[in-house]
């Protein structure tokens, strides 16, 4: 059965789906521009691409970028420090809640690993164009960031070899360098090899706890005596 429609009075007005401007949250404009600017950076590096190019991507006019930043340097500081924000938050927050220094180390990254995956253009950023940003006064806080998560890393390997969760002769400082290398690598090699985060991360805690060698049938040589 048909039901007859109501026909519209002067008082009525049918009701329409919003525009897509309509559906946008206040700050859209400011939004879109950062994730136009995080997929160029993410796909080219930082210092080659204009502030022309993040606006065209936007599908923005060029001038309209300086009502939101009054620079690129503005979008990267955004980006970036996000980035170090929501990182340093995952290391104090496994700190603060571990119940030993392996429990806060698995908390660190299990965590920082899918913070890690939301932020591609940032580690894209780190690895293309440090030599450019630790040069730049507007970015001198990325080095007290980064020094402090190098901090929490050493202290809780330090405080294993301590307590002998982990090996007397582990060094420290290359152990980190190792495991922040492999943790921060953008996620192109992941998608292409198929891997999610989490069979990634369970990999990683796999050989950083447990090794590759079988305890009963260890390899002879150098490195297990």
């Amino acid at each position: 059965m048909t039901v007859p429609q109501r026909p519209f009075t002067k008082t009525q007005t049918p009701t329409e789906p919003p525009s897509p401007a309509t559906r946008r949250p206040r700050g859209a404009p400011r939004r879109l521009l950062l994730d136009a600017a995080c997929d160029l950076f993410s796909r080219s590096d930082y210092r080659s691409t204009t502030t022309r190019e993040i606006a065209e991507a936007a599908g923005i006019l060029s001038g309209s970028i300086y009502h939101h930043f009054d620079s690129k340097e503005a979008i990267g500081d955004e980006v970036l420090s996000g980035f170090l924000n929501e990182v340093l938050a995952d290391y104090r927050s496994a700190v603060a809640t571990g119940t030993g220094p392996a429990d806060v180390l698995e908390r660190i990254v299990r965590s920082t690993s899918h913070t890690l995956a939301r932020h591609h253009a940032a580690l894209t950023m780190l690895q293309n164009d440090w030599s450019y940003f630790s040069k730049q006064p507007r970015f001198a806080y990325m080095r007290e960031d980064l020094r402090e998560i190098e901090q929490i890393w050493i202290s809780q390997l330090e405080r294993g070899k301590e307590t002998g969760a982990f090996r007397a002769d582990l060094d420290v400082k290359l152990t980190y360098r190792l495991l922040r290398d492999i943790l921060w690598l953008p996620m192109n090699w992941r998608q292409a090899g198929g891997f999610n985060t989490d069979q990634v991360v369970d990999a990683l805690l796999r050989l950083l706890f447990h090794g590759i060698a079988n305890p009963a049938a260890r390899p002879a040589g150098p490195l297990t005596a």
